[in-house]
């Protein structure tokens, strides 16, 4: 009894210690994932388990409801090369702009995520031939970030780059009810067949000289490894064909931007208030226009236009 009560007279003595040495390991583990939230000014989530890095616009406020972009990275990449404001400088025009935005990360087999797919229809690598579900994966991240922030379910939008920007396509055609607008870069309608619950606002920006996802139609000579990853793109005037016959827009396009490399029209008279637009550049490739940096040995990013400011004004536009 004499041992048992000296046992206990130890442990009482060394209490606090661990009760300490346990408090300090807590704070550390706190500080280290603060310090990983903030690298880059960006957190981290997991979505039916994918990583989504999200940002916070500067100034964000709980009591003011703030519009959320989904951003969806190009076949074959990954939420952080998406989220890298040296590739894309989405982070910062969040920041000017105030709305919340979210880089998902698509299909991979790989830990990480790198070298993702996206499902878009017709397009592109295992994320199509394994059916991922990638239009219910939009709306649970969607649903994650409402869950966690004050978001405006009036205003959300998705964006993406390539195969980002096919299943941003994909997303006006089967979540309507869910994105105000979408904004596709470099990548055409993959759907095989589309039937929006309601007129949805839809942008499309591609350079001419596209050498993957051609101008008119059809993948790129040696632009994909292999192709039986991709398809035969549908052409940008035949994507534009098909969301004018969506939305009903009845007027003929009006040039809204005709500059030295780029110009932009305008489908008017559509269903509900929707918009309608195309943006086009002259040189830059497959990018994103106004980007500082493109991979190696890519061609340089059009500086004729700023895609992050002609989507941004599209979307608040689409939002009226």
């Amino acid at each position: 009894m004499r041992g048992l009560l000296v046992l206990a007279i130890a442990l009482a003595a060394l209490l606090p210690a661990a009760q300490a040495e346990g408090t300090m390991r807590e704070r550390i583990k706190a500080r280290l994932e603060e310090r990983r939230a903030d690298k880059g000014g960006l957190q981290e989530l997991q979505v039916q388990g994918r990583k989504v890095l999200l940002h916070l616009p500067a100034g964000y406020d709980a009591a003011r409801p703030a519009p959320l972009v989904l951003a969806f990275h190009g076949g074959g990449g990954n939420a952080g090369h998406m989220a890298d404001d040296a590739n894309y400088g989405l982070q910062k025009k969040a920041d000017e702009a105030g709305f919340v935005v979210a880089f998902p990360n698509g299909y991979s087999k790989l830990p990480g995520g790198r070298f993702a797919t996206w499902n878009a229809g017709g397009c592109c690598g295992d994320a199509r031939d394994r059916g991922s579900d990638d239009v219910g994966f939009a709306r649970a991240v969607v649903s994650a970030i409402q869950g966690r922030y004050s978001i405006d379910a009036s205003r959300v939008f998705a964006t993406g780059m390539s195969n980002g920007g096919m299943l941003s396509h994909r997303l006006a055609c089967e979540a309507a009810d869910v994105f105000r607008a979408v904004a596709a870069v470099a990548g055409t309608d993959a759907t095989s067949s589309c039937a929006p619950s309601r007129p949805v606002s839809v942008l499309h920006i591609h350079a001419r000289d596209d050498d993957h996802v051609l101008f008119g139609g059809g993948a790129g000579p040696n632009a994909f490894r292999d192709e039986s990853k991709v398809m035969t793109f549908v052409s940008v005037p035949e994507t534009m064909s098909r969301w004018v016959q969506r939305d009903h827009c009845t007027a003929p396009p009006q040039r809204t931007l005709d500059k030295p490399g780029a110009y932009c029209e305008a489908y008017g008279s559509c269903s509900g208030g929707s918009r309608v637009q195309l943006c086009v550049t002259e040189t830059g490739g497959h990018s994103w226009p106004g980007a500082a940096s493109v991979r190696r040995g890519k061609e340089p990013a059009s500086q004729a236009l700023d895609a992050n400011d002609v989507i941004w004004r599209f979307f608040e536009q689409a939002s009226r």
